[in-house]
């Protein structure tokens, strides 16, 4: 006789951390009560939270949530790359922003996460060829959480988007992993010409507030690009560069500029 082997739902030790701190959420703030359950302690997974929180941020008179949890539902289940996206930004979030003091505070708080989860499911329906509602996903990341991002654009995982007020990046560009930038970033074309018009960020780049990255040119891993700069031509690995236009300054500091957080320029710079 076979032995009846039962089922044992894998442990989430992330998941378990998120609920386990939205219940205590819960127990400090009362009010907070129906905020946090419909957000967070209603769903069996990370994946299903954040379809939850993305579909409620995004959902208009022209789209009902209902059918925005549906699309989001769809690229989930079909592409596991994405909530293995969404783990990554949250944890690069967590680490590297001092303002961060739980995992669930993104979820629920933060618009640079939030923002990078519905580019993330509007670049899957873009790949898929389902523009209009890729198009339509990235209208409502502008108009809710101040962040354009073309559907278009490629960008790794580990991404943390400090304050994330008026980012802009454009339909070519490239980024790698493990990049953080602060507010008003723009990575931005040069020209009409419908080819490679934008630029490419290698990893583990640190991009200070304000800065400008123009055109088709490289930015090397592990550089760092003071707070204001207009970057006009490429960057080396490992470098730092600085001004209108910028021009390299320095090393980078450290070897993980994009972890360290680190914006201060040394004396010598």
């Amino acid at each position: 006789m076979l032995e009846k082997r039962s089922q044992v739902t894998p442990v989430d030790p992330v998941w378990n951390r998120i609920t386990t701190e939205a219940q205590a959420a819960v127990e400090d703030e009362p009010l907070m009560g129906g905020l946090v359950h419909a957000c967070i302690l209603h769903h069996r997974s990370l994946e299903r939270a954040l379809s939850y929180r993305v579909s409620a941020k995004l959902c208009s008179n022209e789209m009902s949530m209902m059918v925005l949890r549906e699309i989001v539902d769809e690229a989930y289940d079909a592409d596991p790359s994405l909530i293995e996206a969404a783990r990554a930004d949250l944890m690069a979030v967590y680490e590297r922003d001092p303002a961060c003091h739980r995992l669930l505070q993104p979820i629920l708080y933060f618009k640079g996460y939030q923002a990078m989860q519905a580019y993330r499911v509007a670049h899957w329906l873009w790949m898929k060829g389902r523009h209009d509602l890729a198009y339509f996903f990235q209208m409502r990341s502008s108009e809710i959480f101040g962040i354009d991002i073309h559907p278009a654009a490629k960008i790794g995982k580990g991404i943390m988007i400090d304050h994330a007020h008026s980012i802009v990046i454009g339909e070519t560009a490239v980024v790698g992993d493990n990049v953080s930038m602060l507010h008003s970033v723009t990575l931005g074309g040069t020209g009409k010409e419908e080819e490679q018009r934008h630029p490419t960020i290698g990893n583990g780049v640190l991009i200070g507030a304000g800065a400008k990255v123009l055109g088709n040119i490289k930015v090397g891993d592990c550089s760092r690009i003071a707070a204001g700069s207009v970057v006009l031509q490429e960057v080396p690995a490992c470098k730092t560069v600085a001004g209108i236009p910028a021009k390299i300054v320095g090393a980078a500091g450290c070897d993980q500029p994009a972890i360290s957080m680190d914006h201060m320029l040394g004396k010598d710079q």
